[in-house]
């Protein structure tokens, strides 16, 4: 682990720098800025990387972890959480990460999302919302917004969009909350708190595409988009003290749910020890 006193160096310490950079990202996405909060929030709580497996699927998002020099699995597309799920029930005493995005998530991978919400297996997710598809060519996503442009939505995006957050809750993690590529001190402390929630912990974070998002709906750059963020983003505390017109418009970020509930792998190694007695006893 780098120390405090070290923290020049926190990029060389987890990063694979001689063999995976430059990376693929274009020029000002939010991938790095989720990917550098990841690093800050591991070297801070001192987990052995060793002891630190990090899981995706595919997409633009789905290459962070090529670049980590941690246990990794770059697997195949929407099945992020299947292959994390089985890291896992492996290797329970491993903090198992898993990085995703919306499409890779929600559209091929969802009945996995649904499921591991609802079987509750520890795992922290950093789902990386841009809104599209940004790697295979701007197609719109289950989080695209309605009326949005996209290469497959030329006329505009007519299908509603998934809330992850109310999707999440509803199937059964017991950690939920959404931070943003702008609120990065915030989007720390809330992978900070994934990562030590016994049970899965969703954790959405918004980002921008400005190379195909930003450009078909005219919501300018990168910086223009980050900025975006920092308008519209709530707090969730300063969101429960407005009147619902006051929130036309704005997205509420911060902790959003938290419960206590039976965690998959333990439920898992109870039946093992009961069955073990019962033979036993035989």
């Amino acid at each position: 682990m780098a120390t405090q006193g070290q923290r020049s160096d926190i990029t060389h310490h987890y990063l694979r720098a001689k063999k995976k950079f430059p990376n693929v990202w274009c020029a000002g996405c939010g991938n790095g800025i989720v990917m550098g909060a990841l690093i800050r929030t591991i070297d801070r709580m001192g987990l052995d990387k060793d002891n630190v497996a990090v899981v995706s699927g595919i997409g633009c998002s789905s290459r962070l972890p090529v670049y980590l020099d941690f246990n990794t699995l770059h697997t195949t597309h929407g099945r992020a959480l299947a292959f994390a799920t089985g890291v896992k029930m492996a290797k329970p005493h491993m903090k198992v990460i898993v990085i995703t995005g919306d499409g890779d998530a929600l559209a091929i991978g969802g009945n996995h999302f649904i499921h591991a919400c609802r079987r509750n297996i520890d795992l922290t997710t950093i789902l990386i919302n841009n809104r599209i598809y940004g790697m295979t060519g701007g197609q719109f996503s289950p989080t695209t917004t309605g009326g949005a442009y996209a290469t497959t939505a030329p006329y505009g995006n007519y299908e509603k969009q998934f809330d992850i957050v109310k999707l999440a809750v509803a199937a059964g993690a017991s950690y939920v909350a959404r931070g943003t590529v702008y609120h990065v001190q915030q989007l720390e402390k809330l992978i900070e708190g994934g990562i030590n929630k016994k049970g899965l912990a969703i954790i959405e974070a918004f980002s921008n595409c400005h190379t195909y998002y930003g450009r078909m709906n005219r919501e300018g750059d990168a910086v223009a988009m980050i900025s975006w963020m920092k308008d519209h983003a709530m707090p969730i505390q300063a969101a429960a003290k407005l009147p619902p017109e006051k929130m036309v418009g704005k997205f509420v970020t911060g902790l959003i749910h938290e419960t206590e509930a039976s965690e998959f792998c333990e439920e898992y190694q109870k039946l093992i020890d009961r069955l073990a007695v019962k033979e036993e006893g035989k």
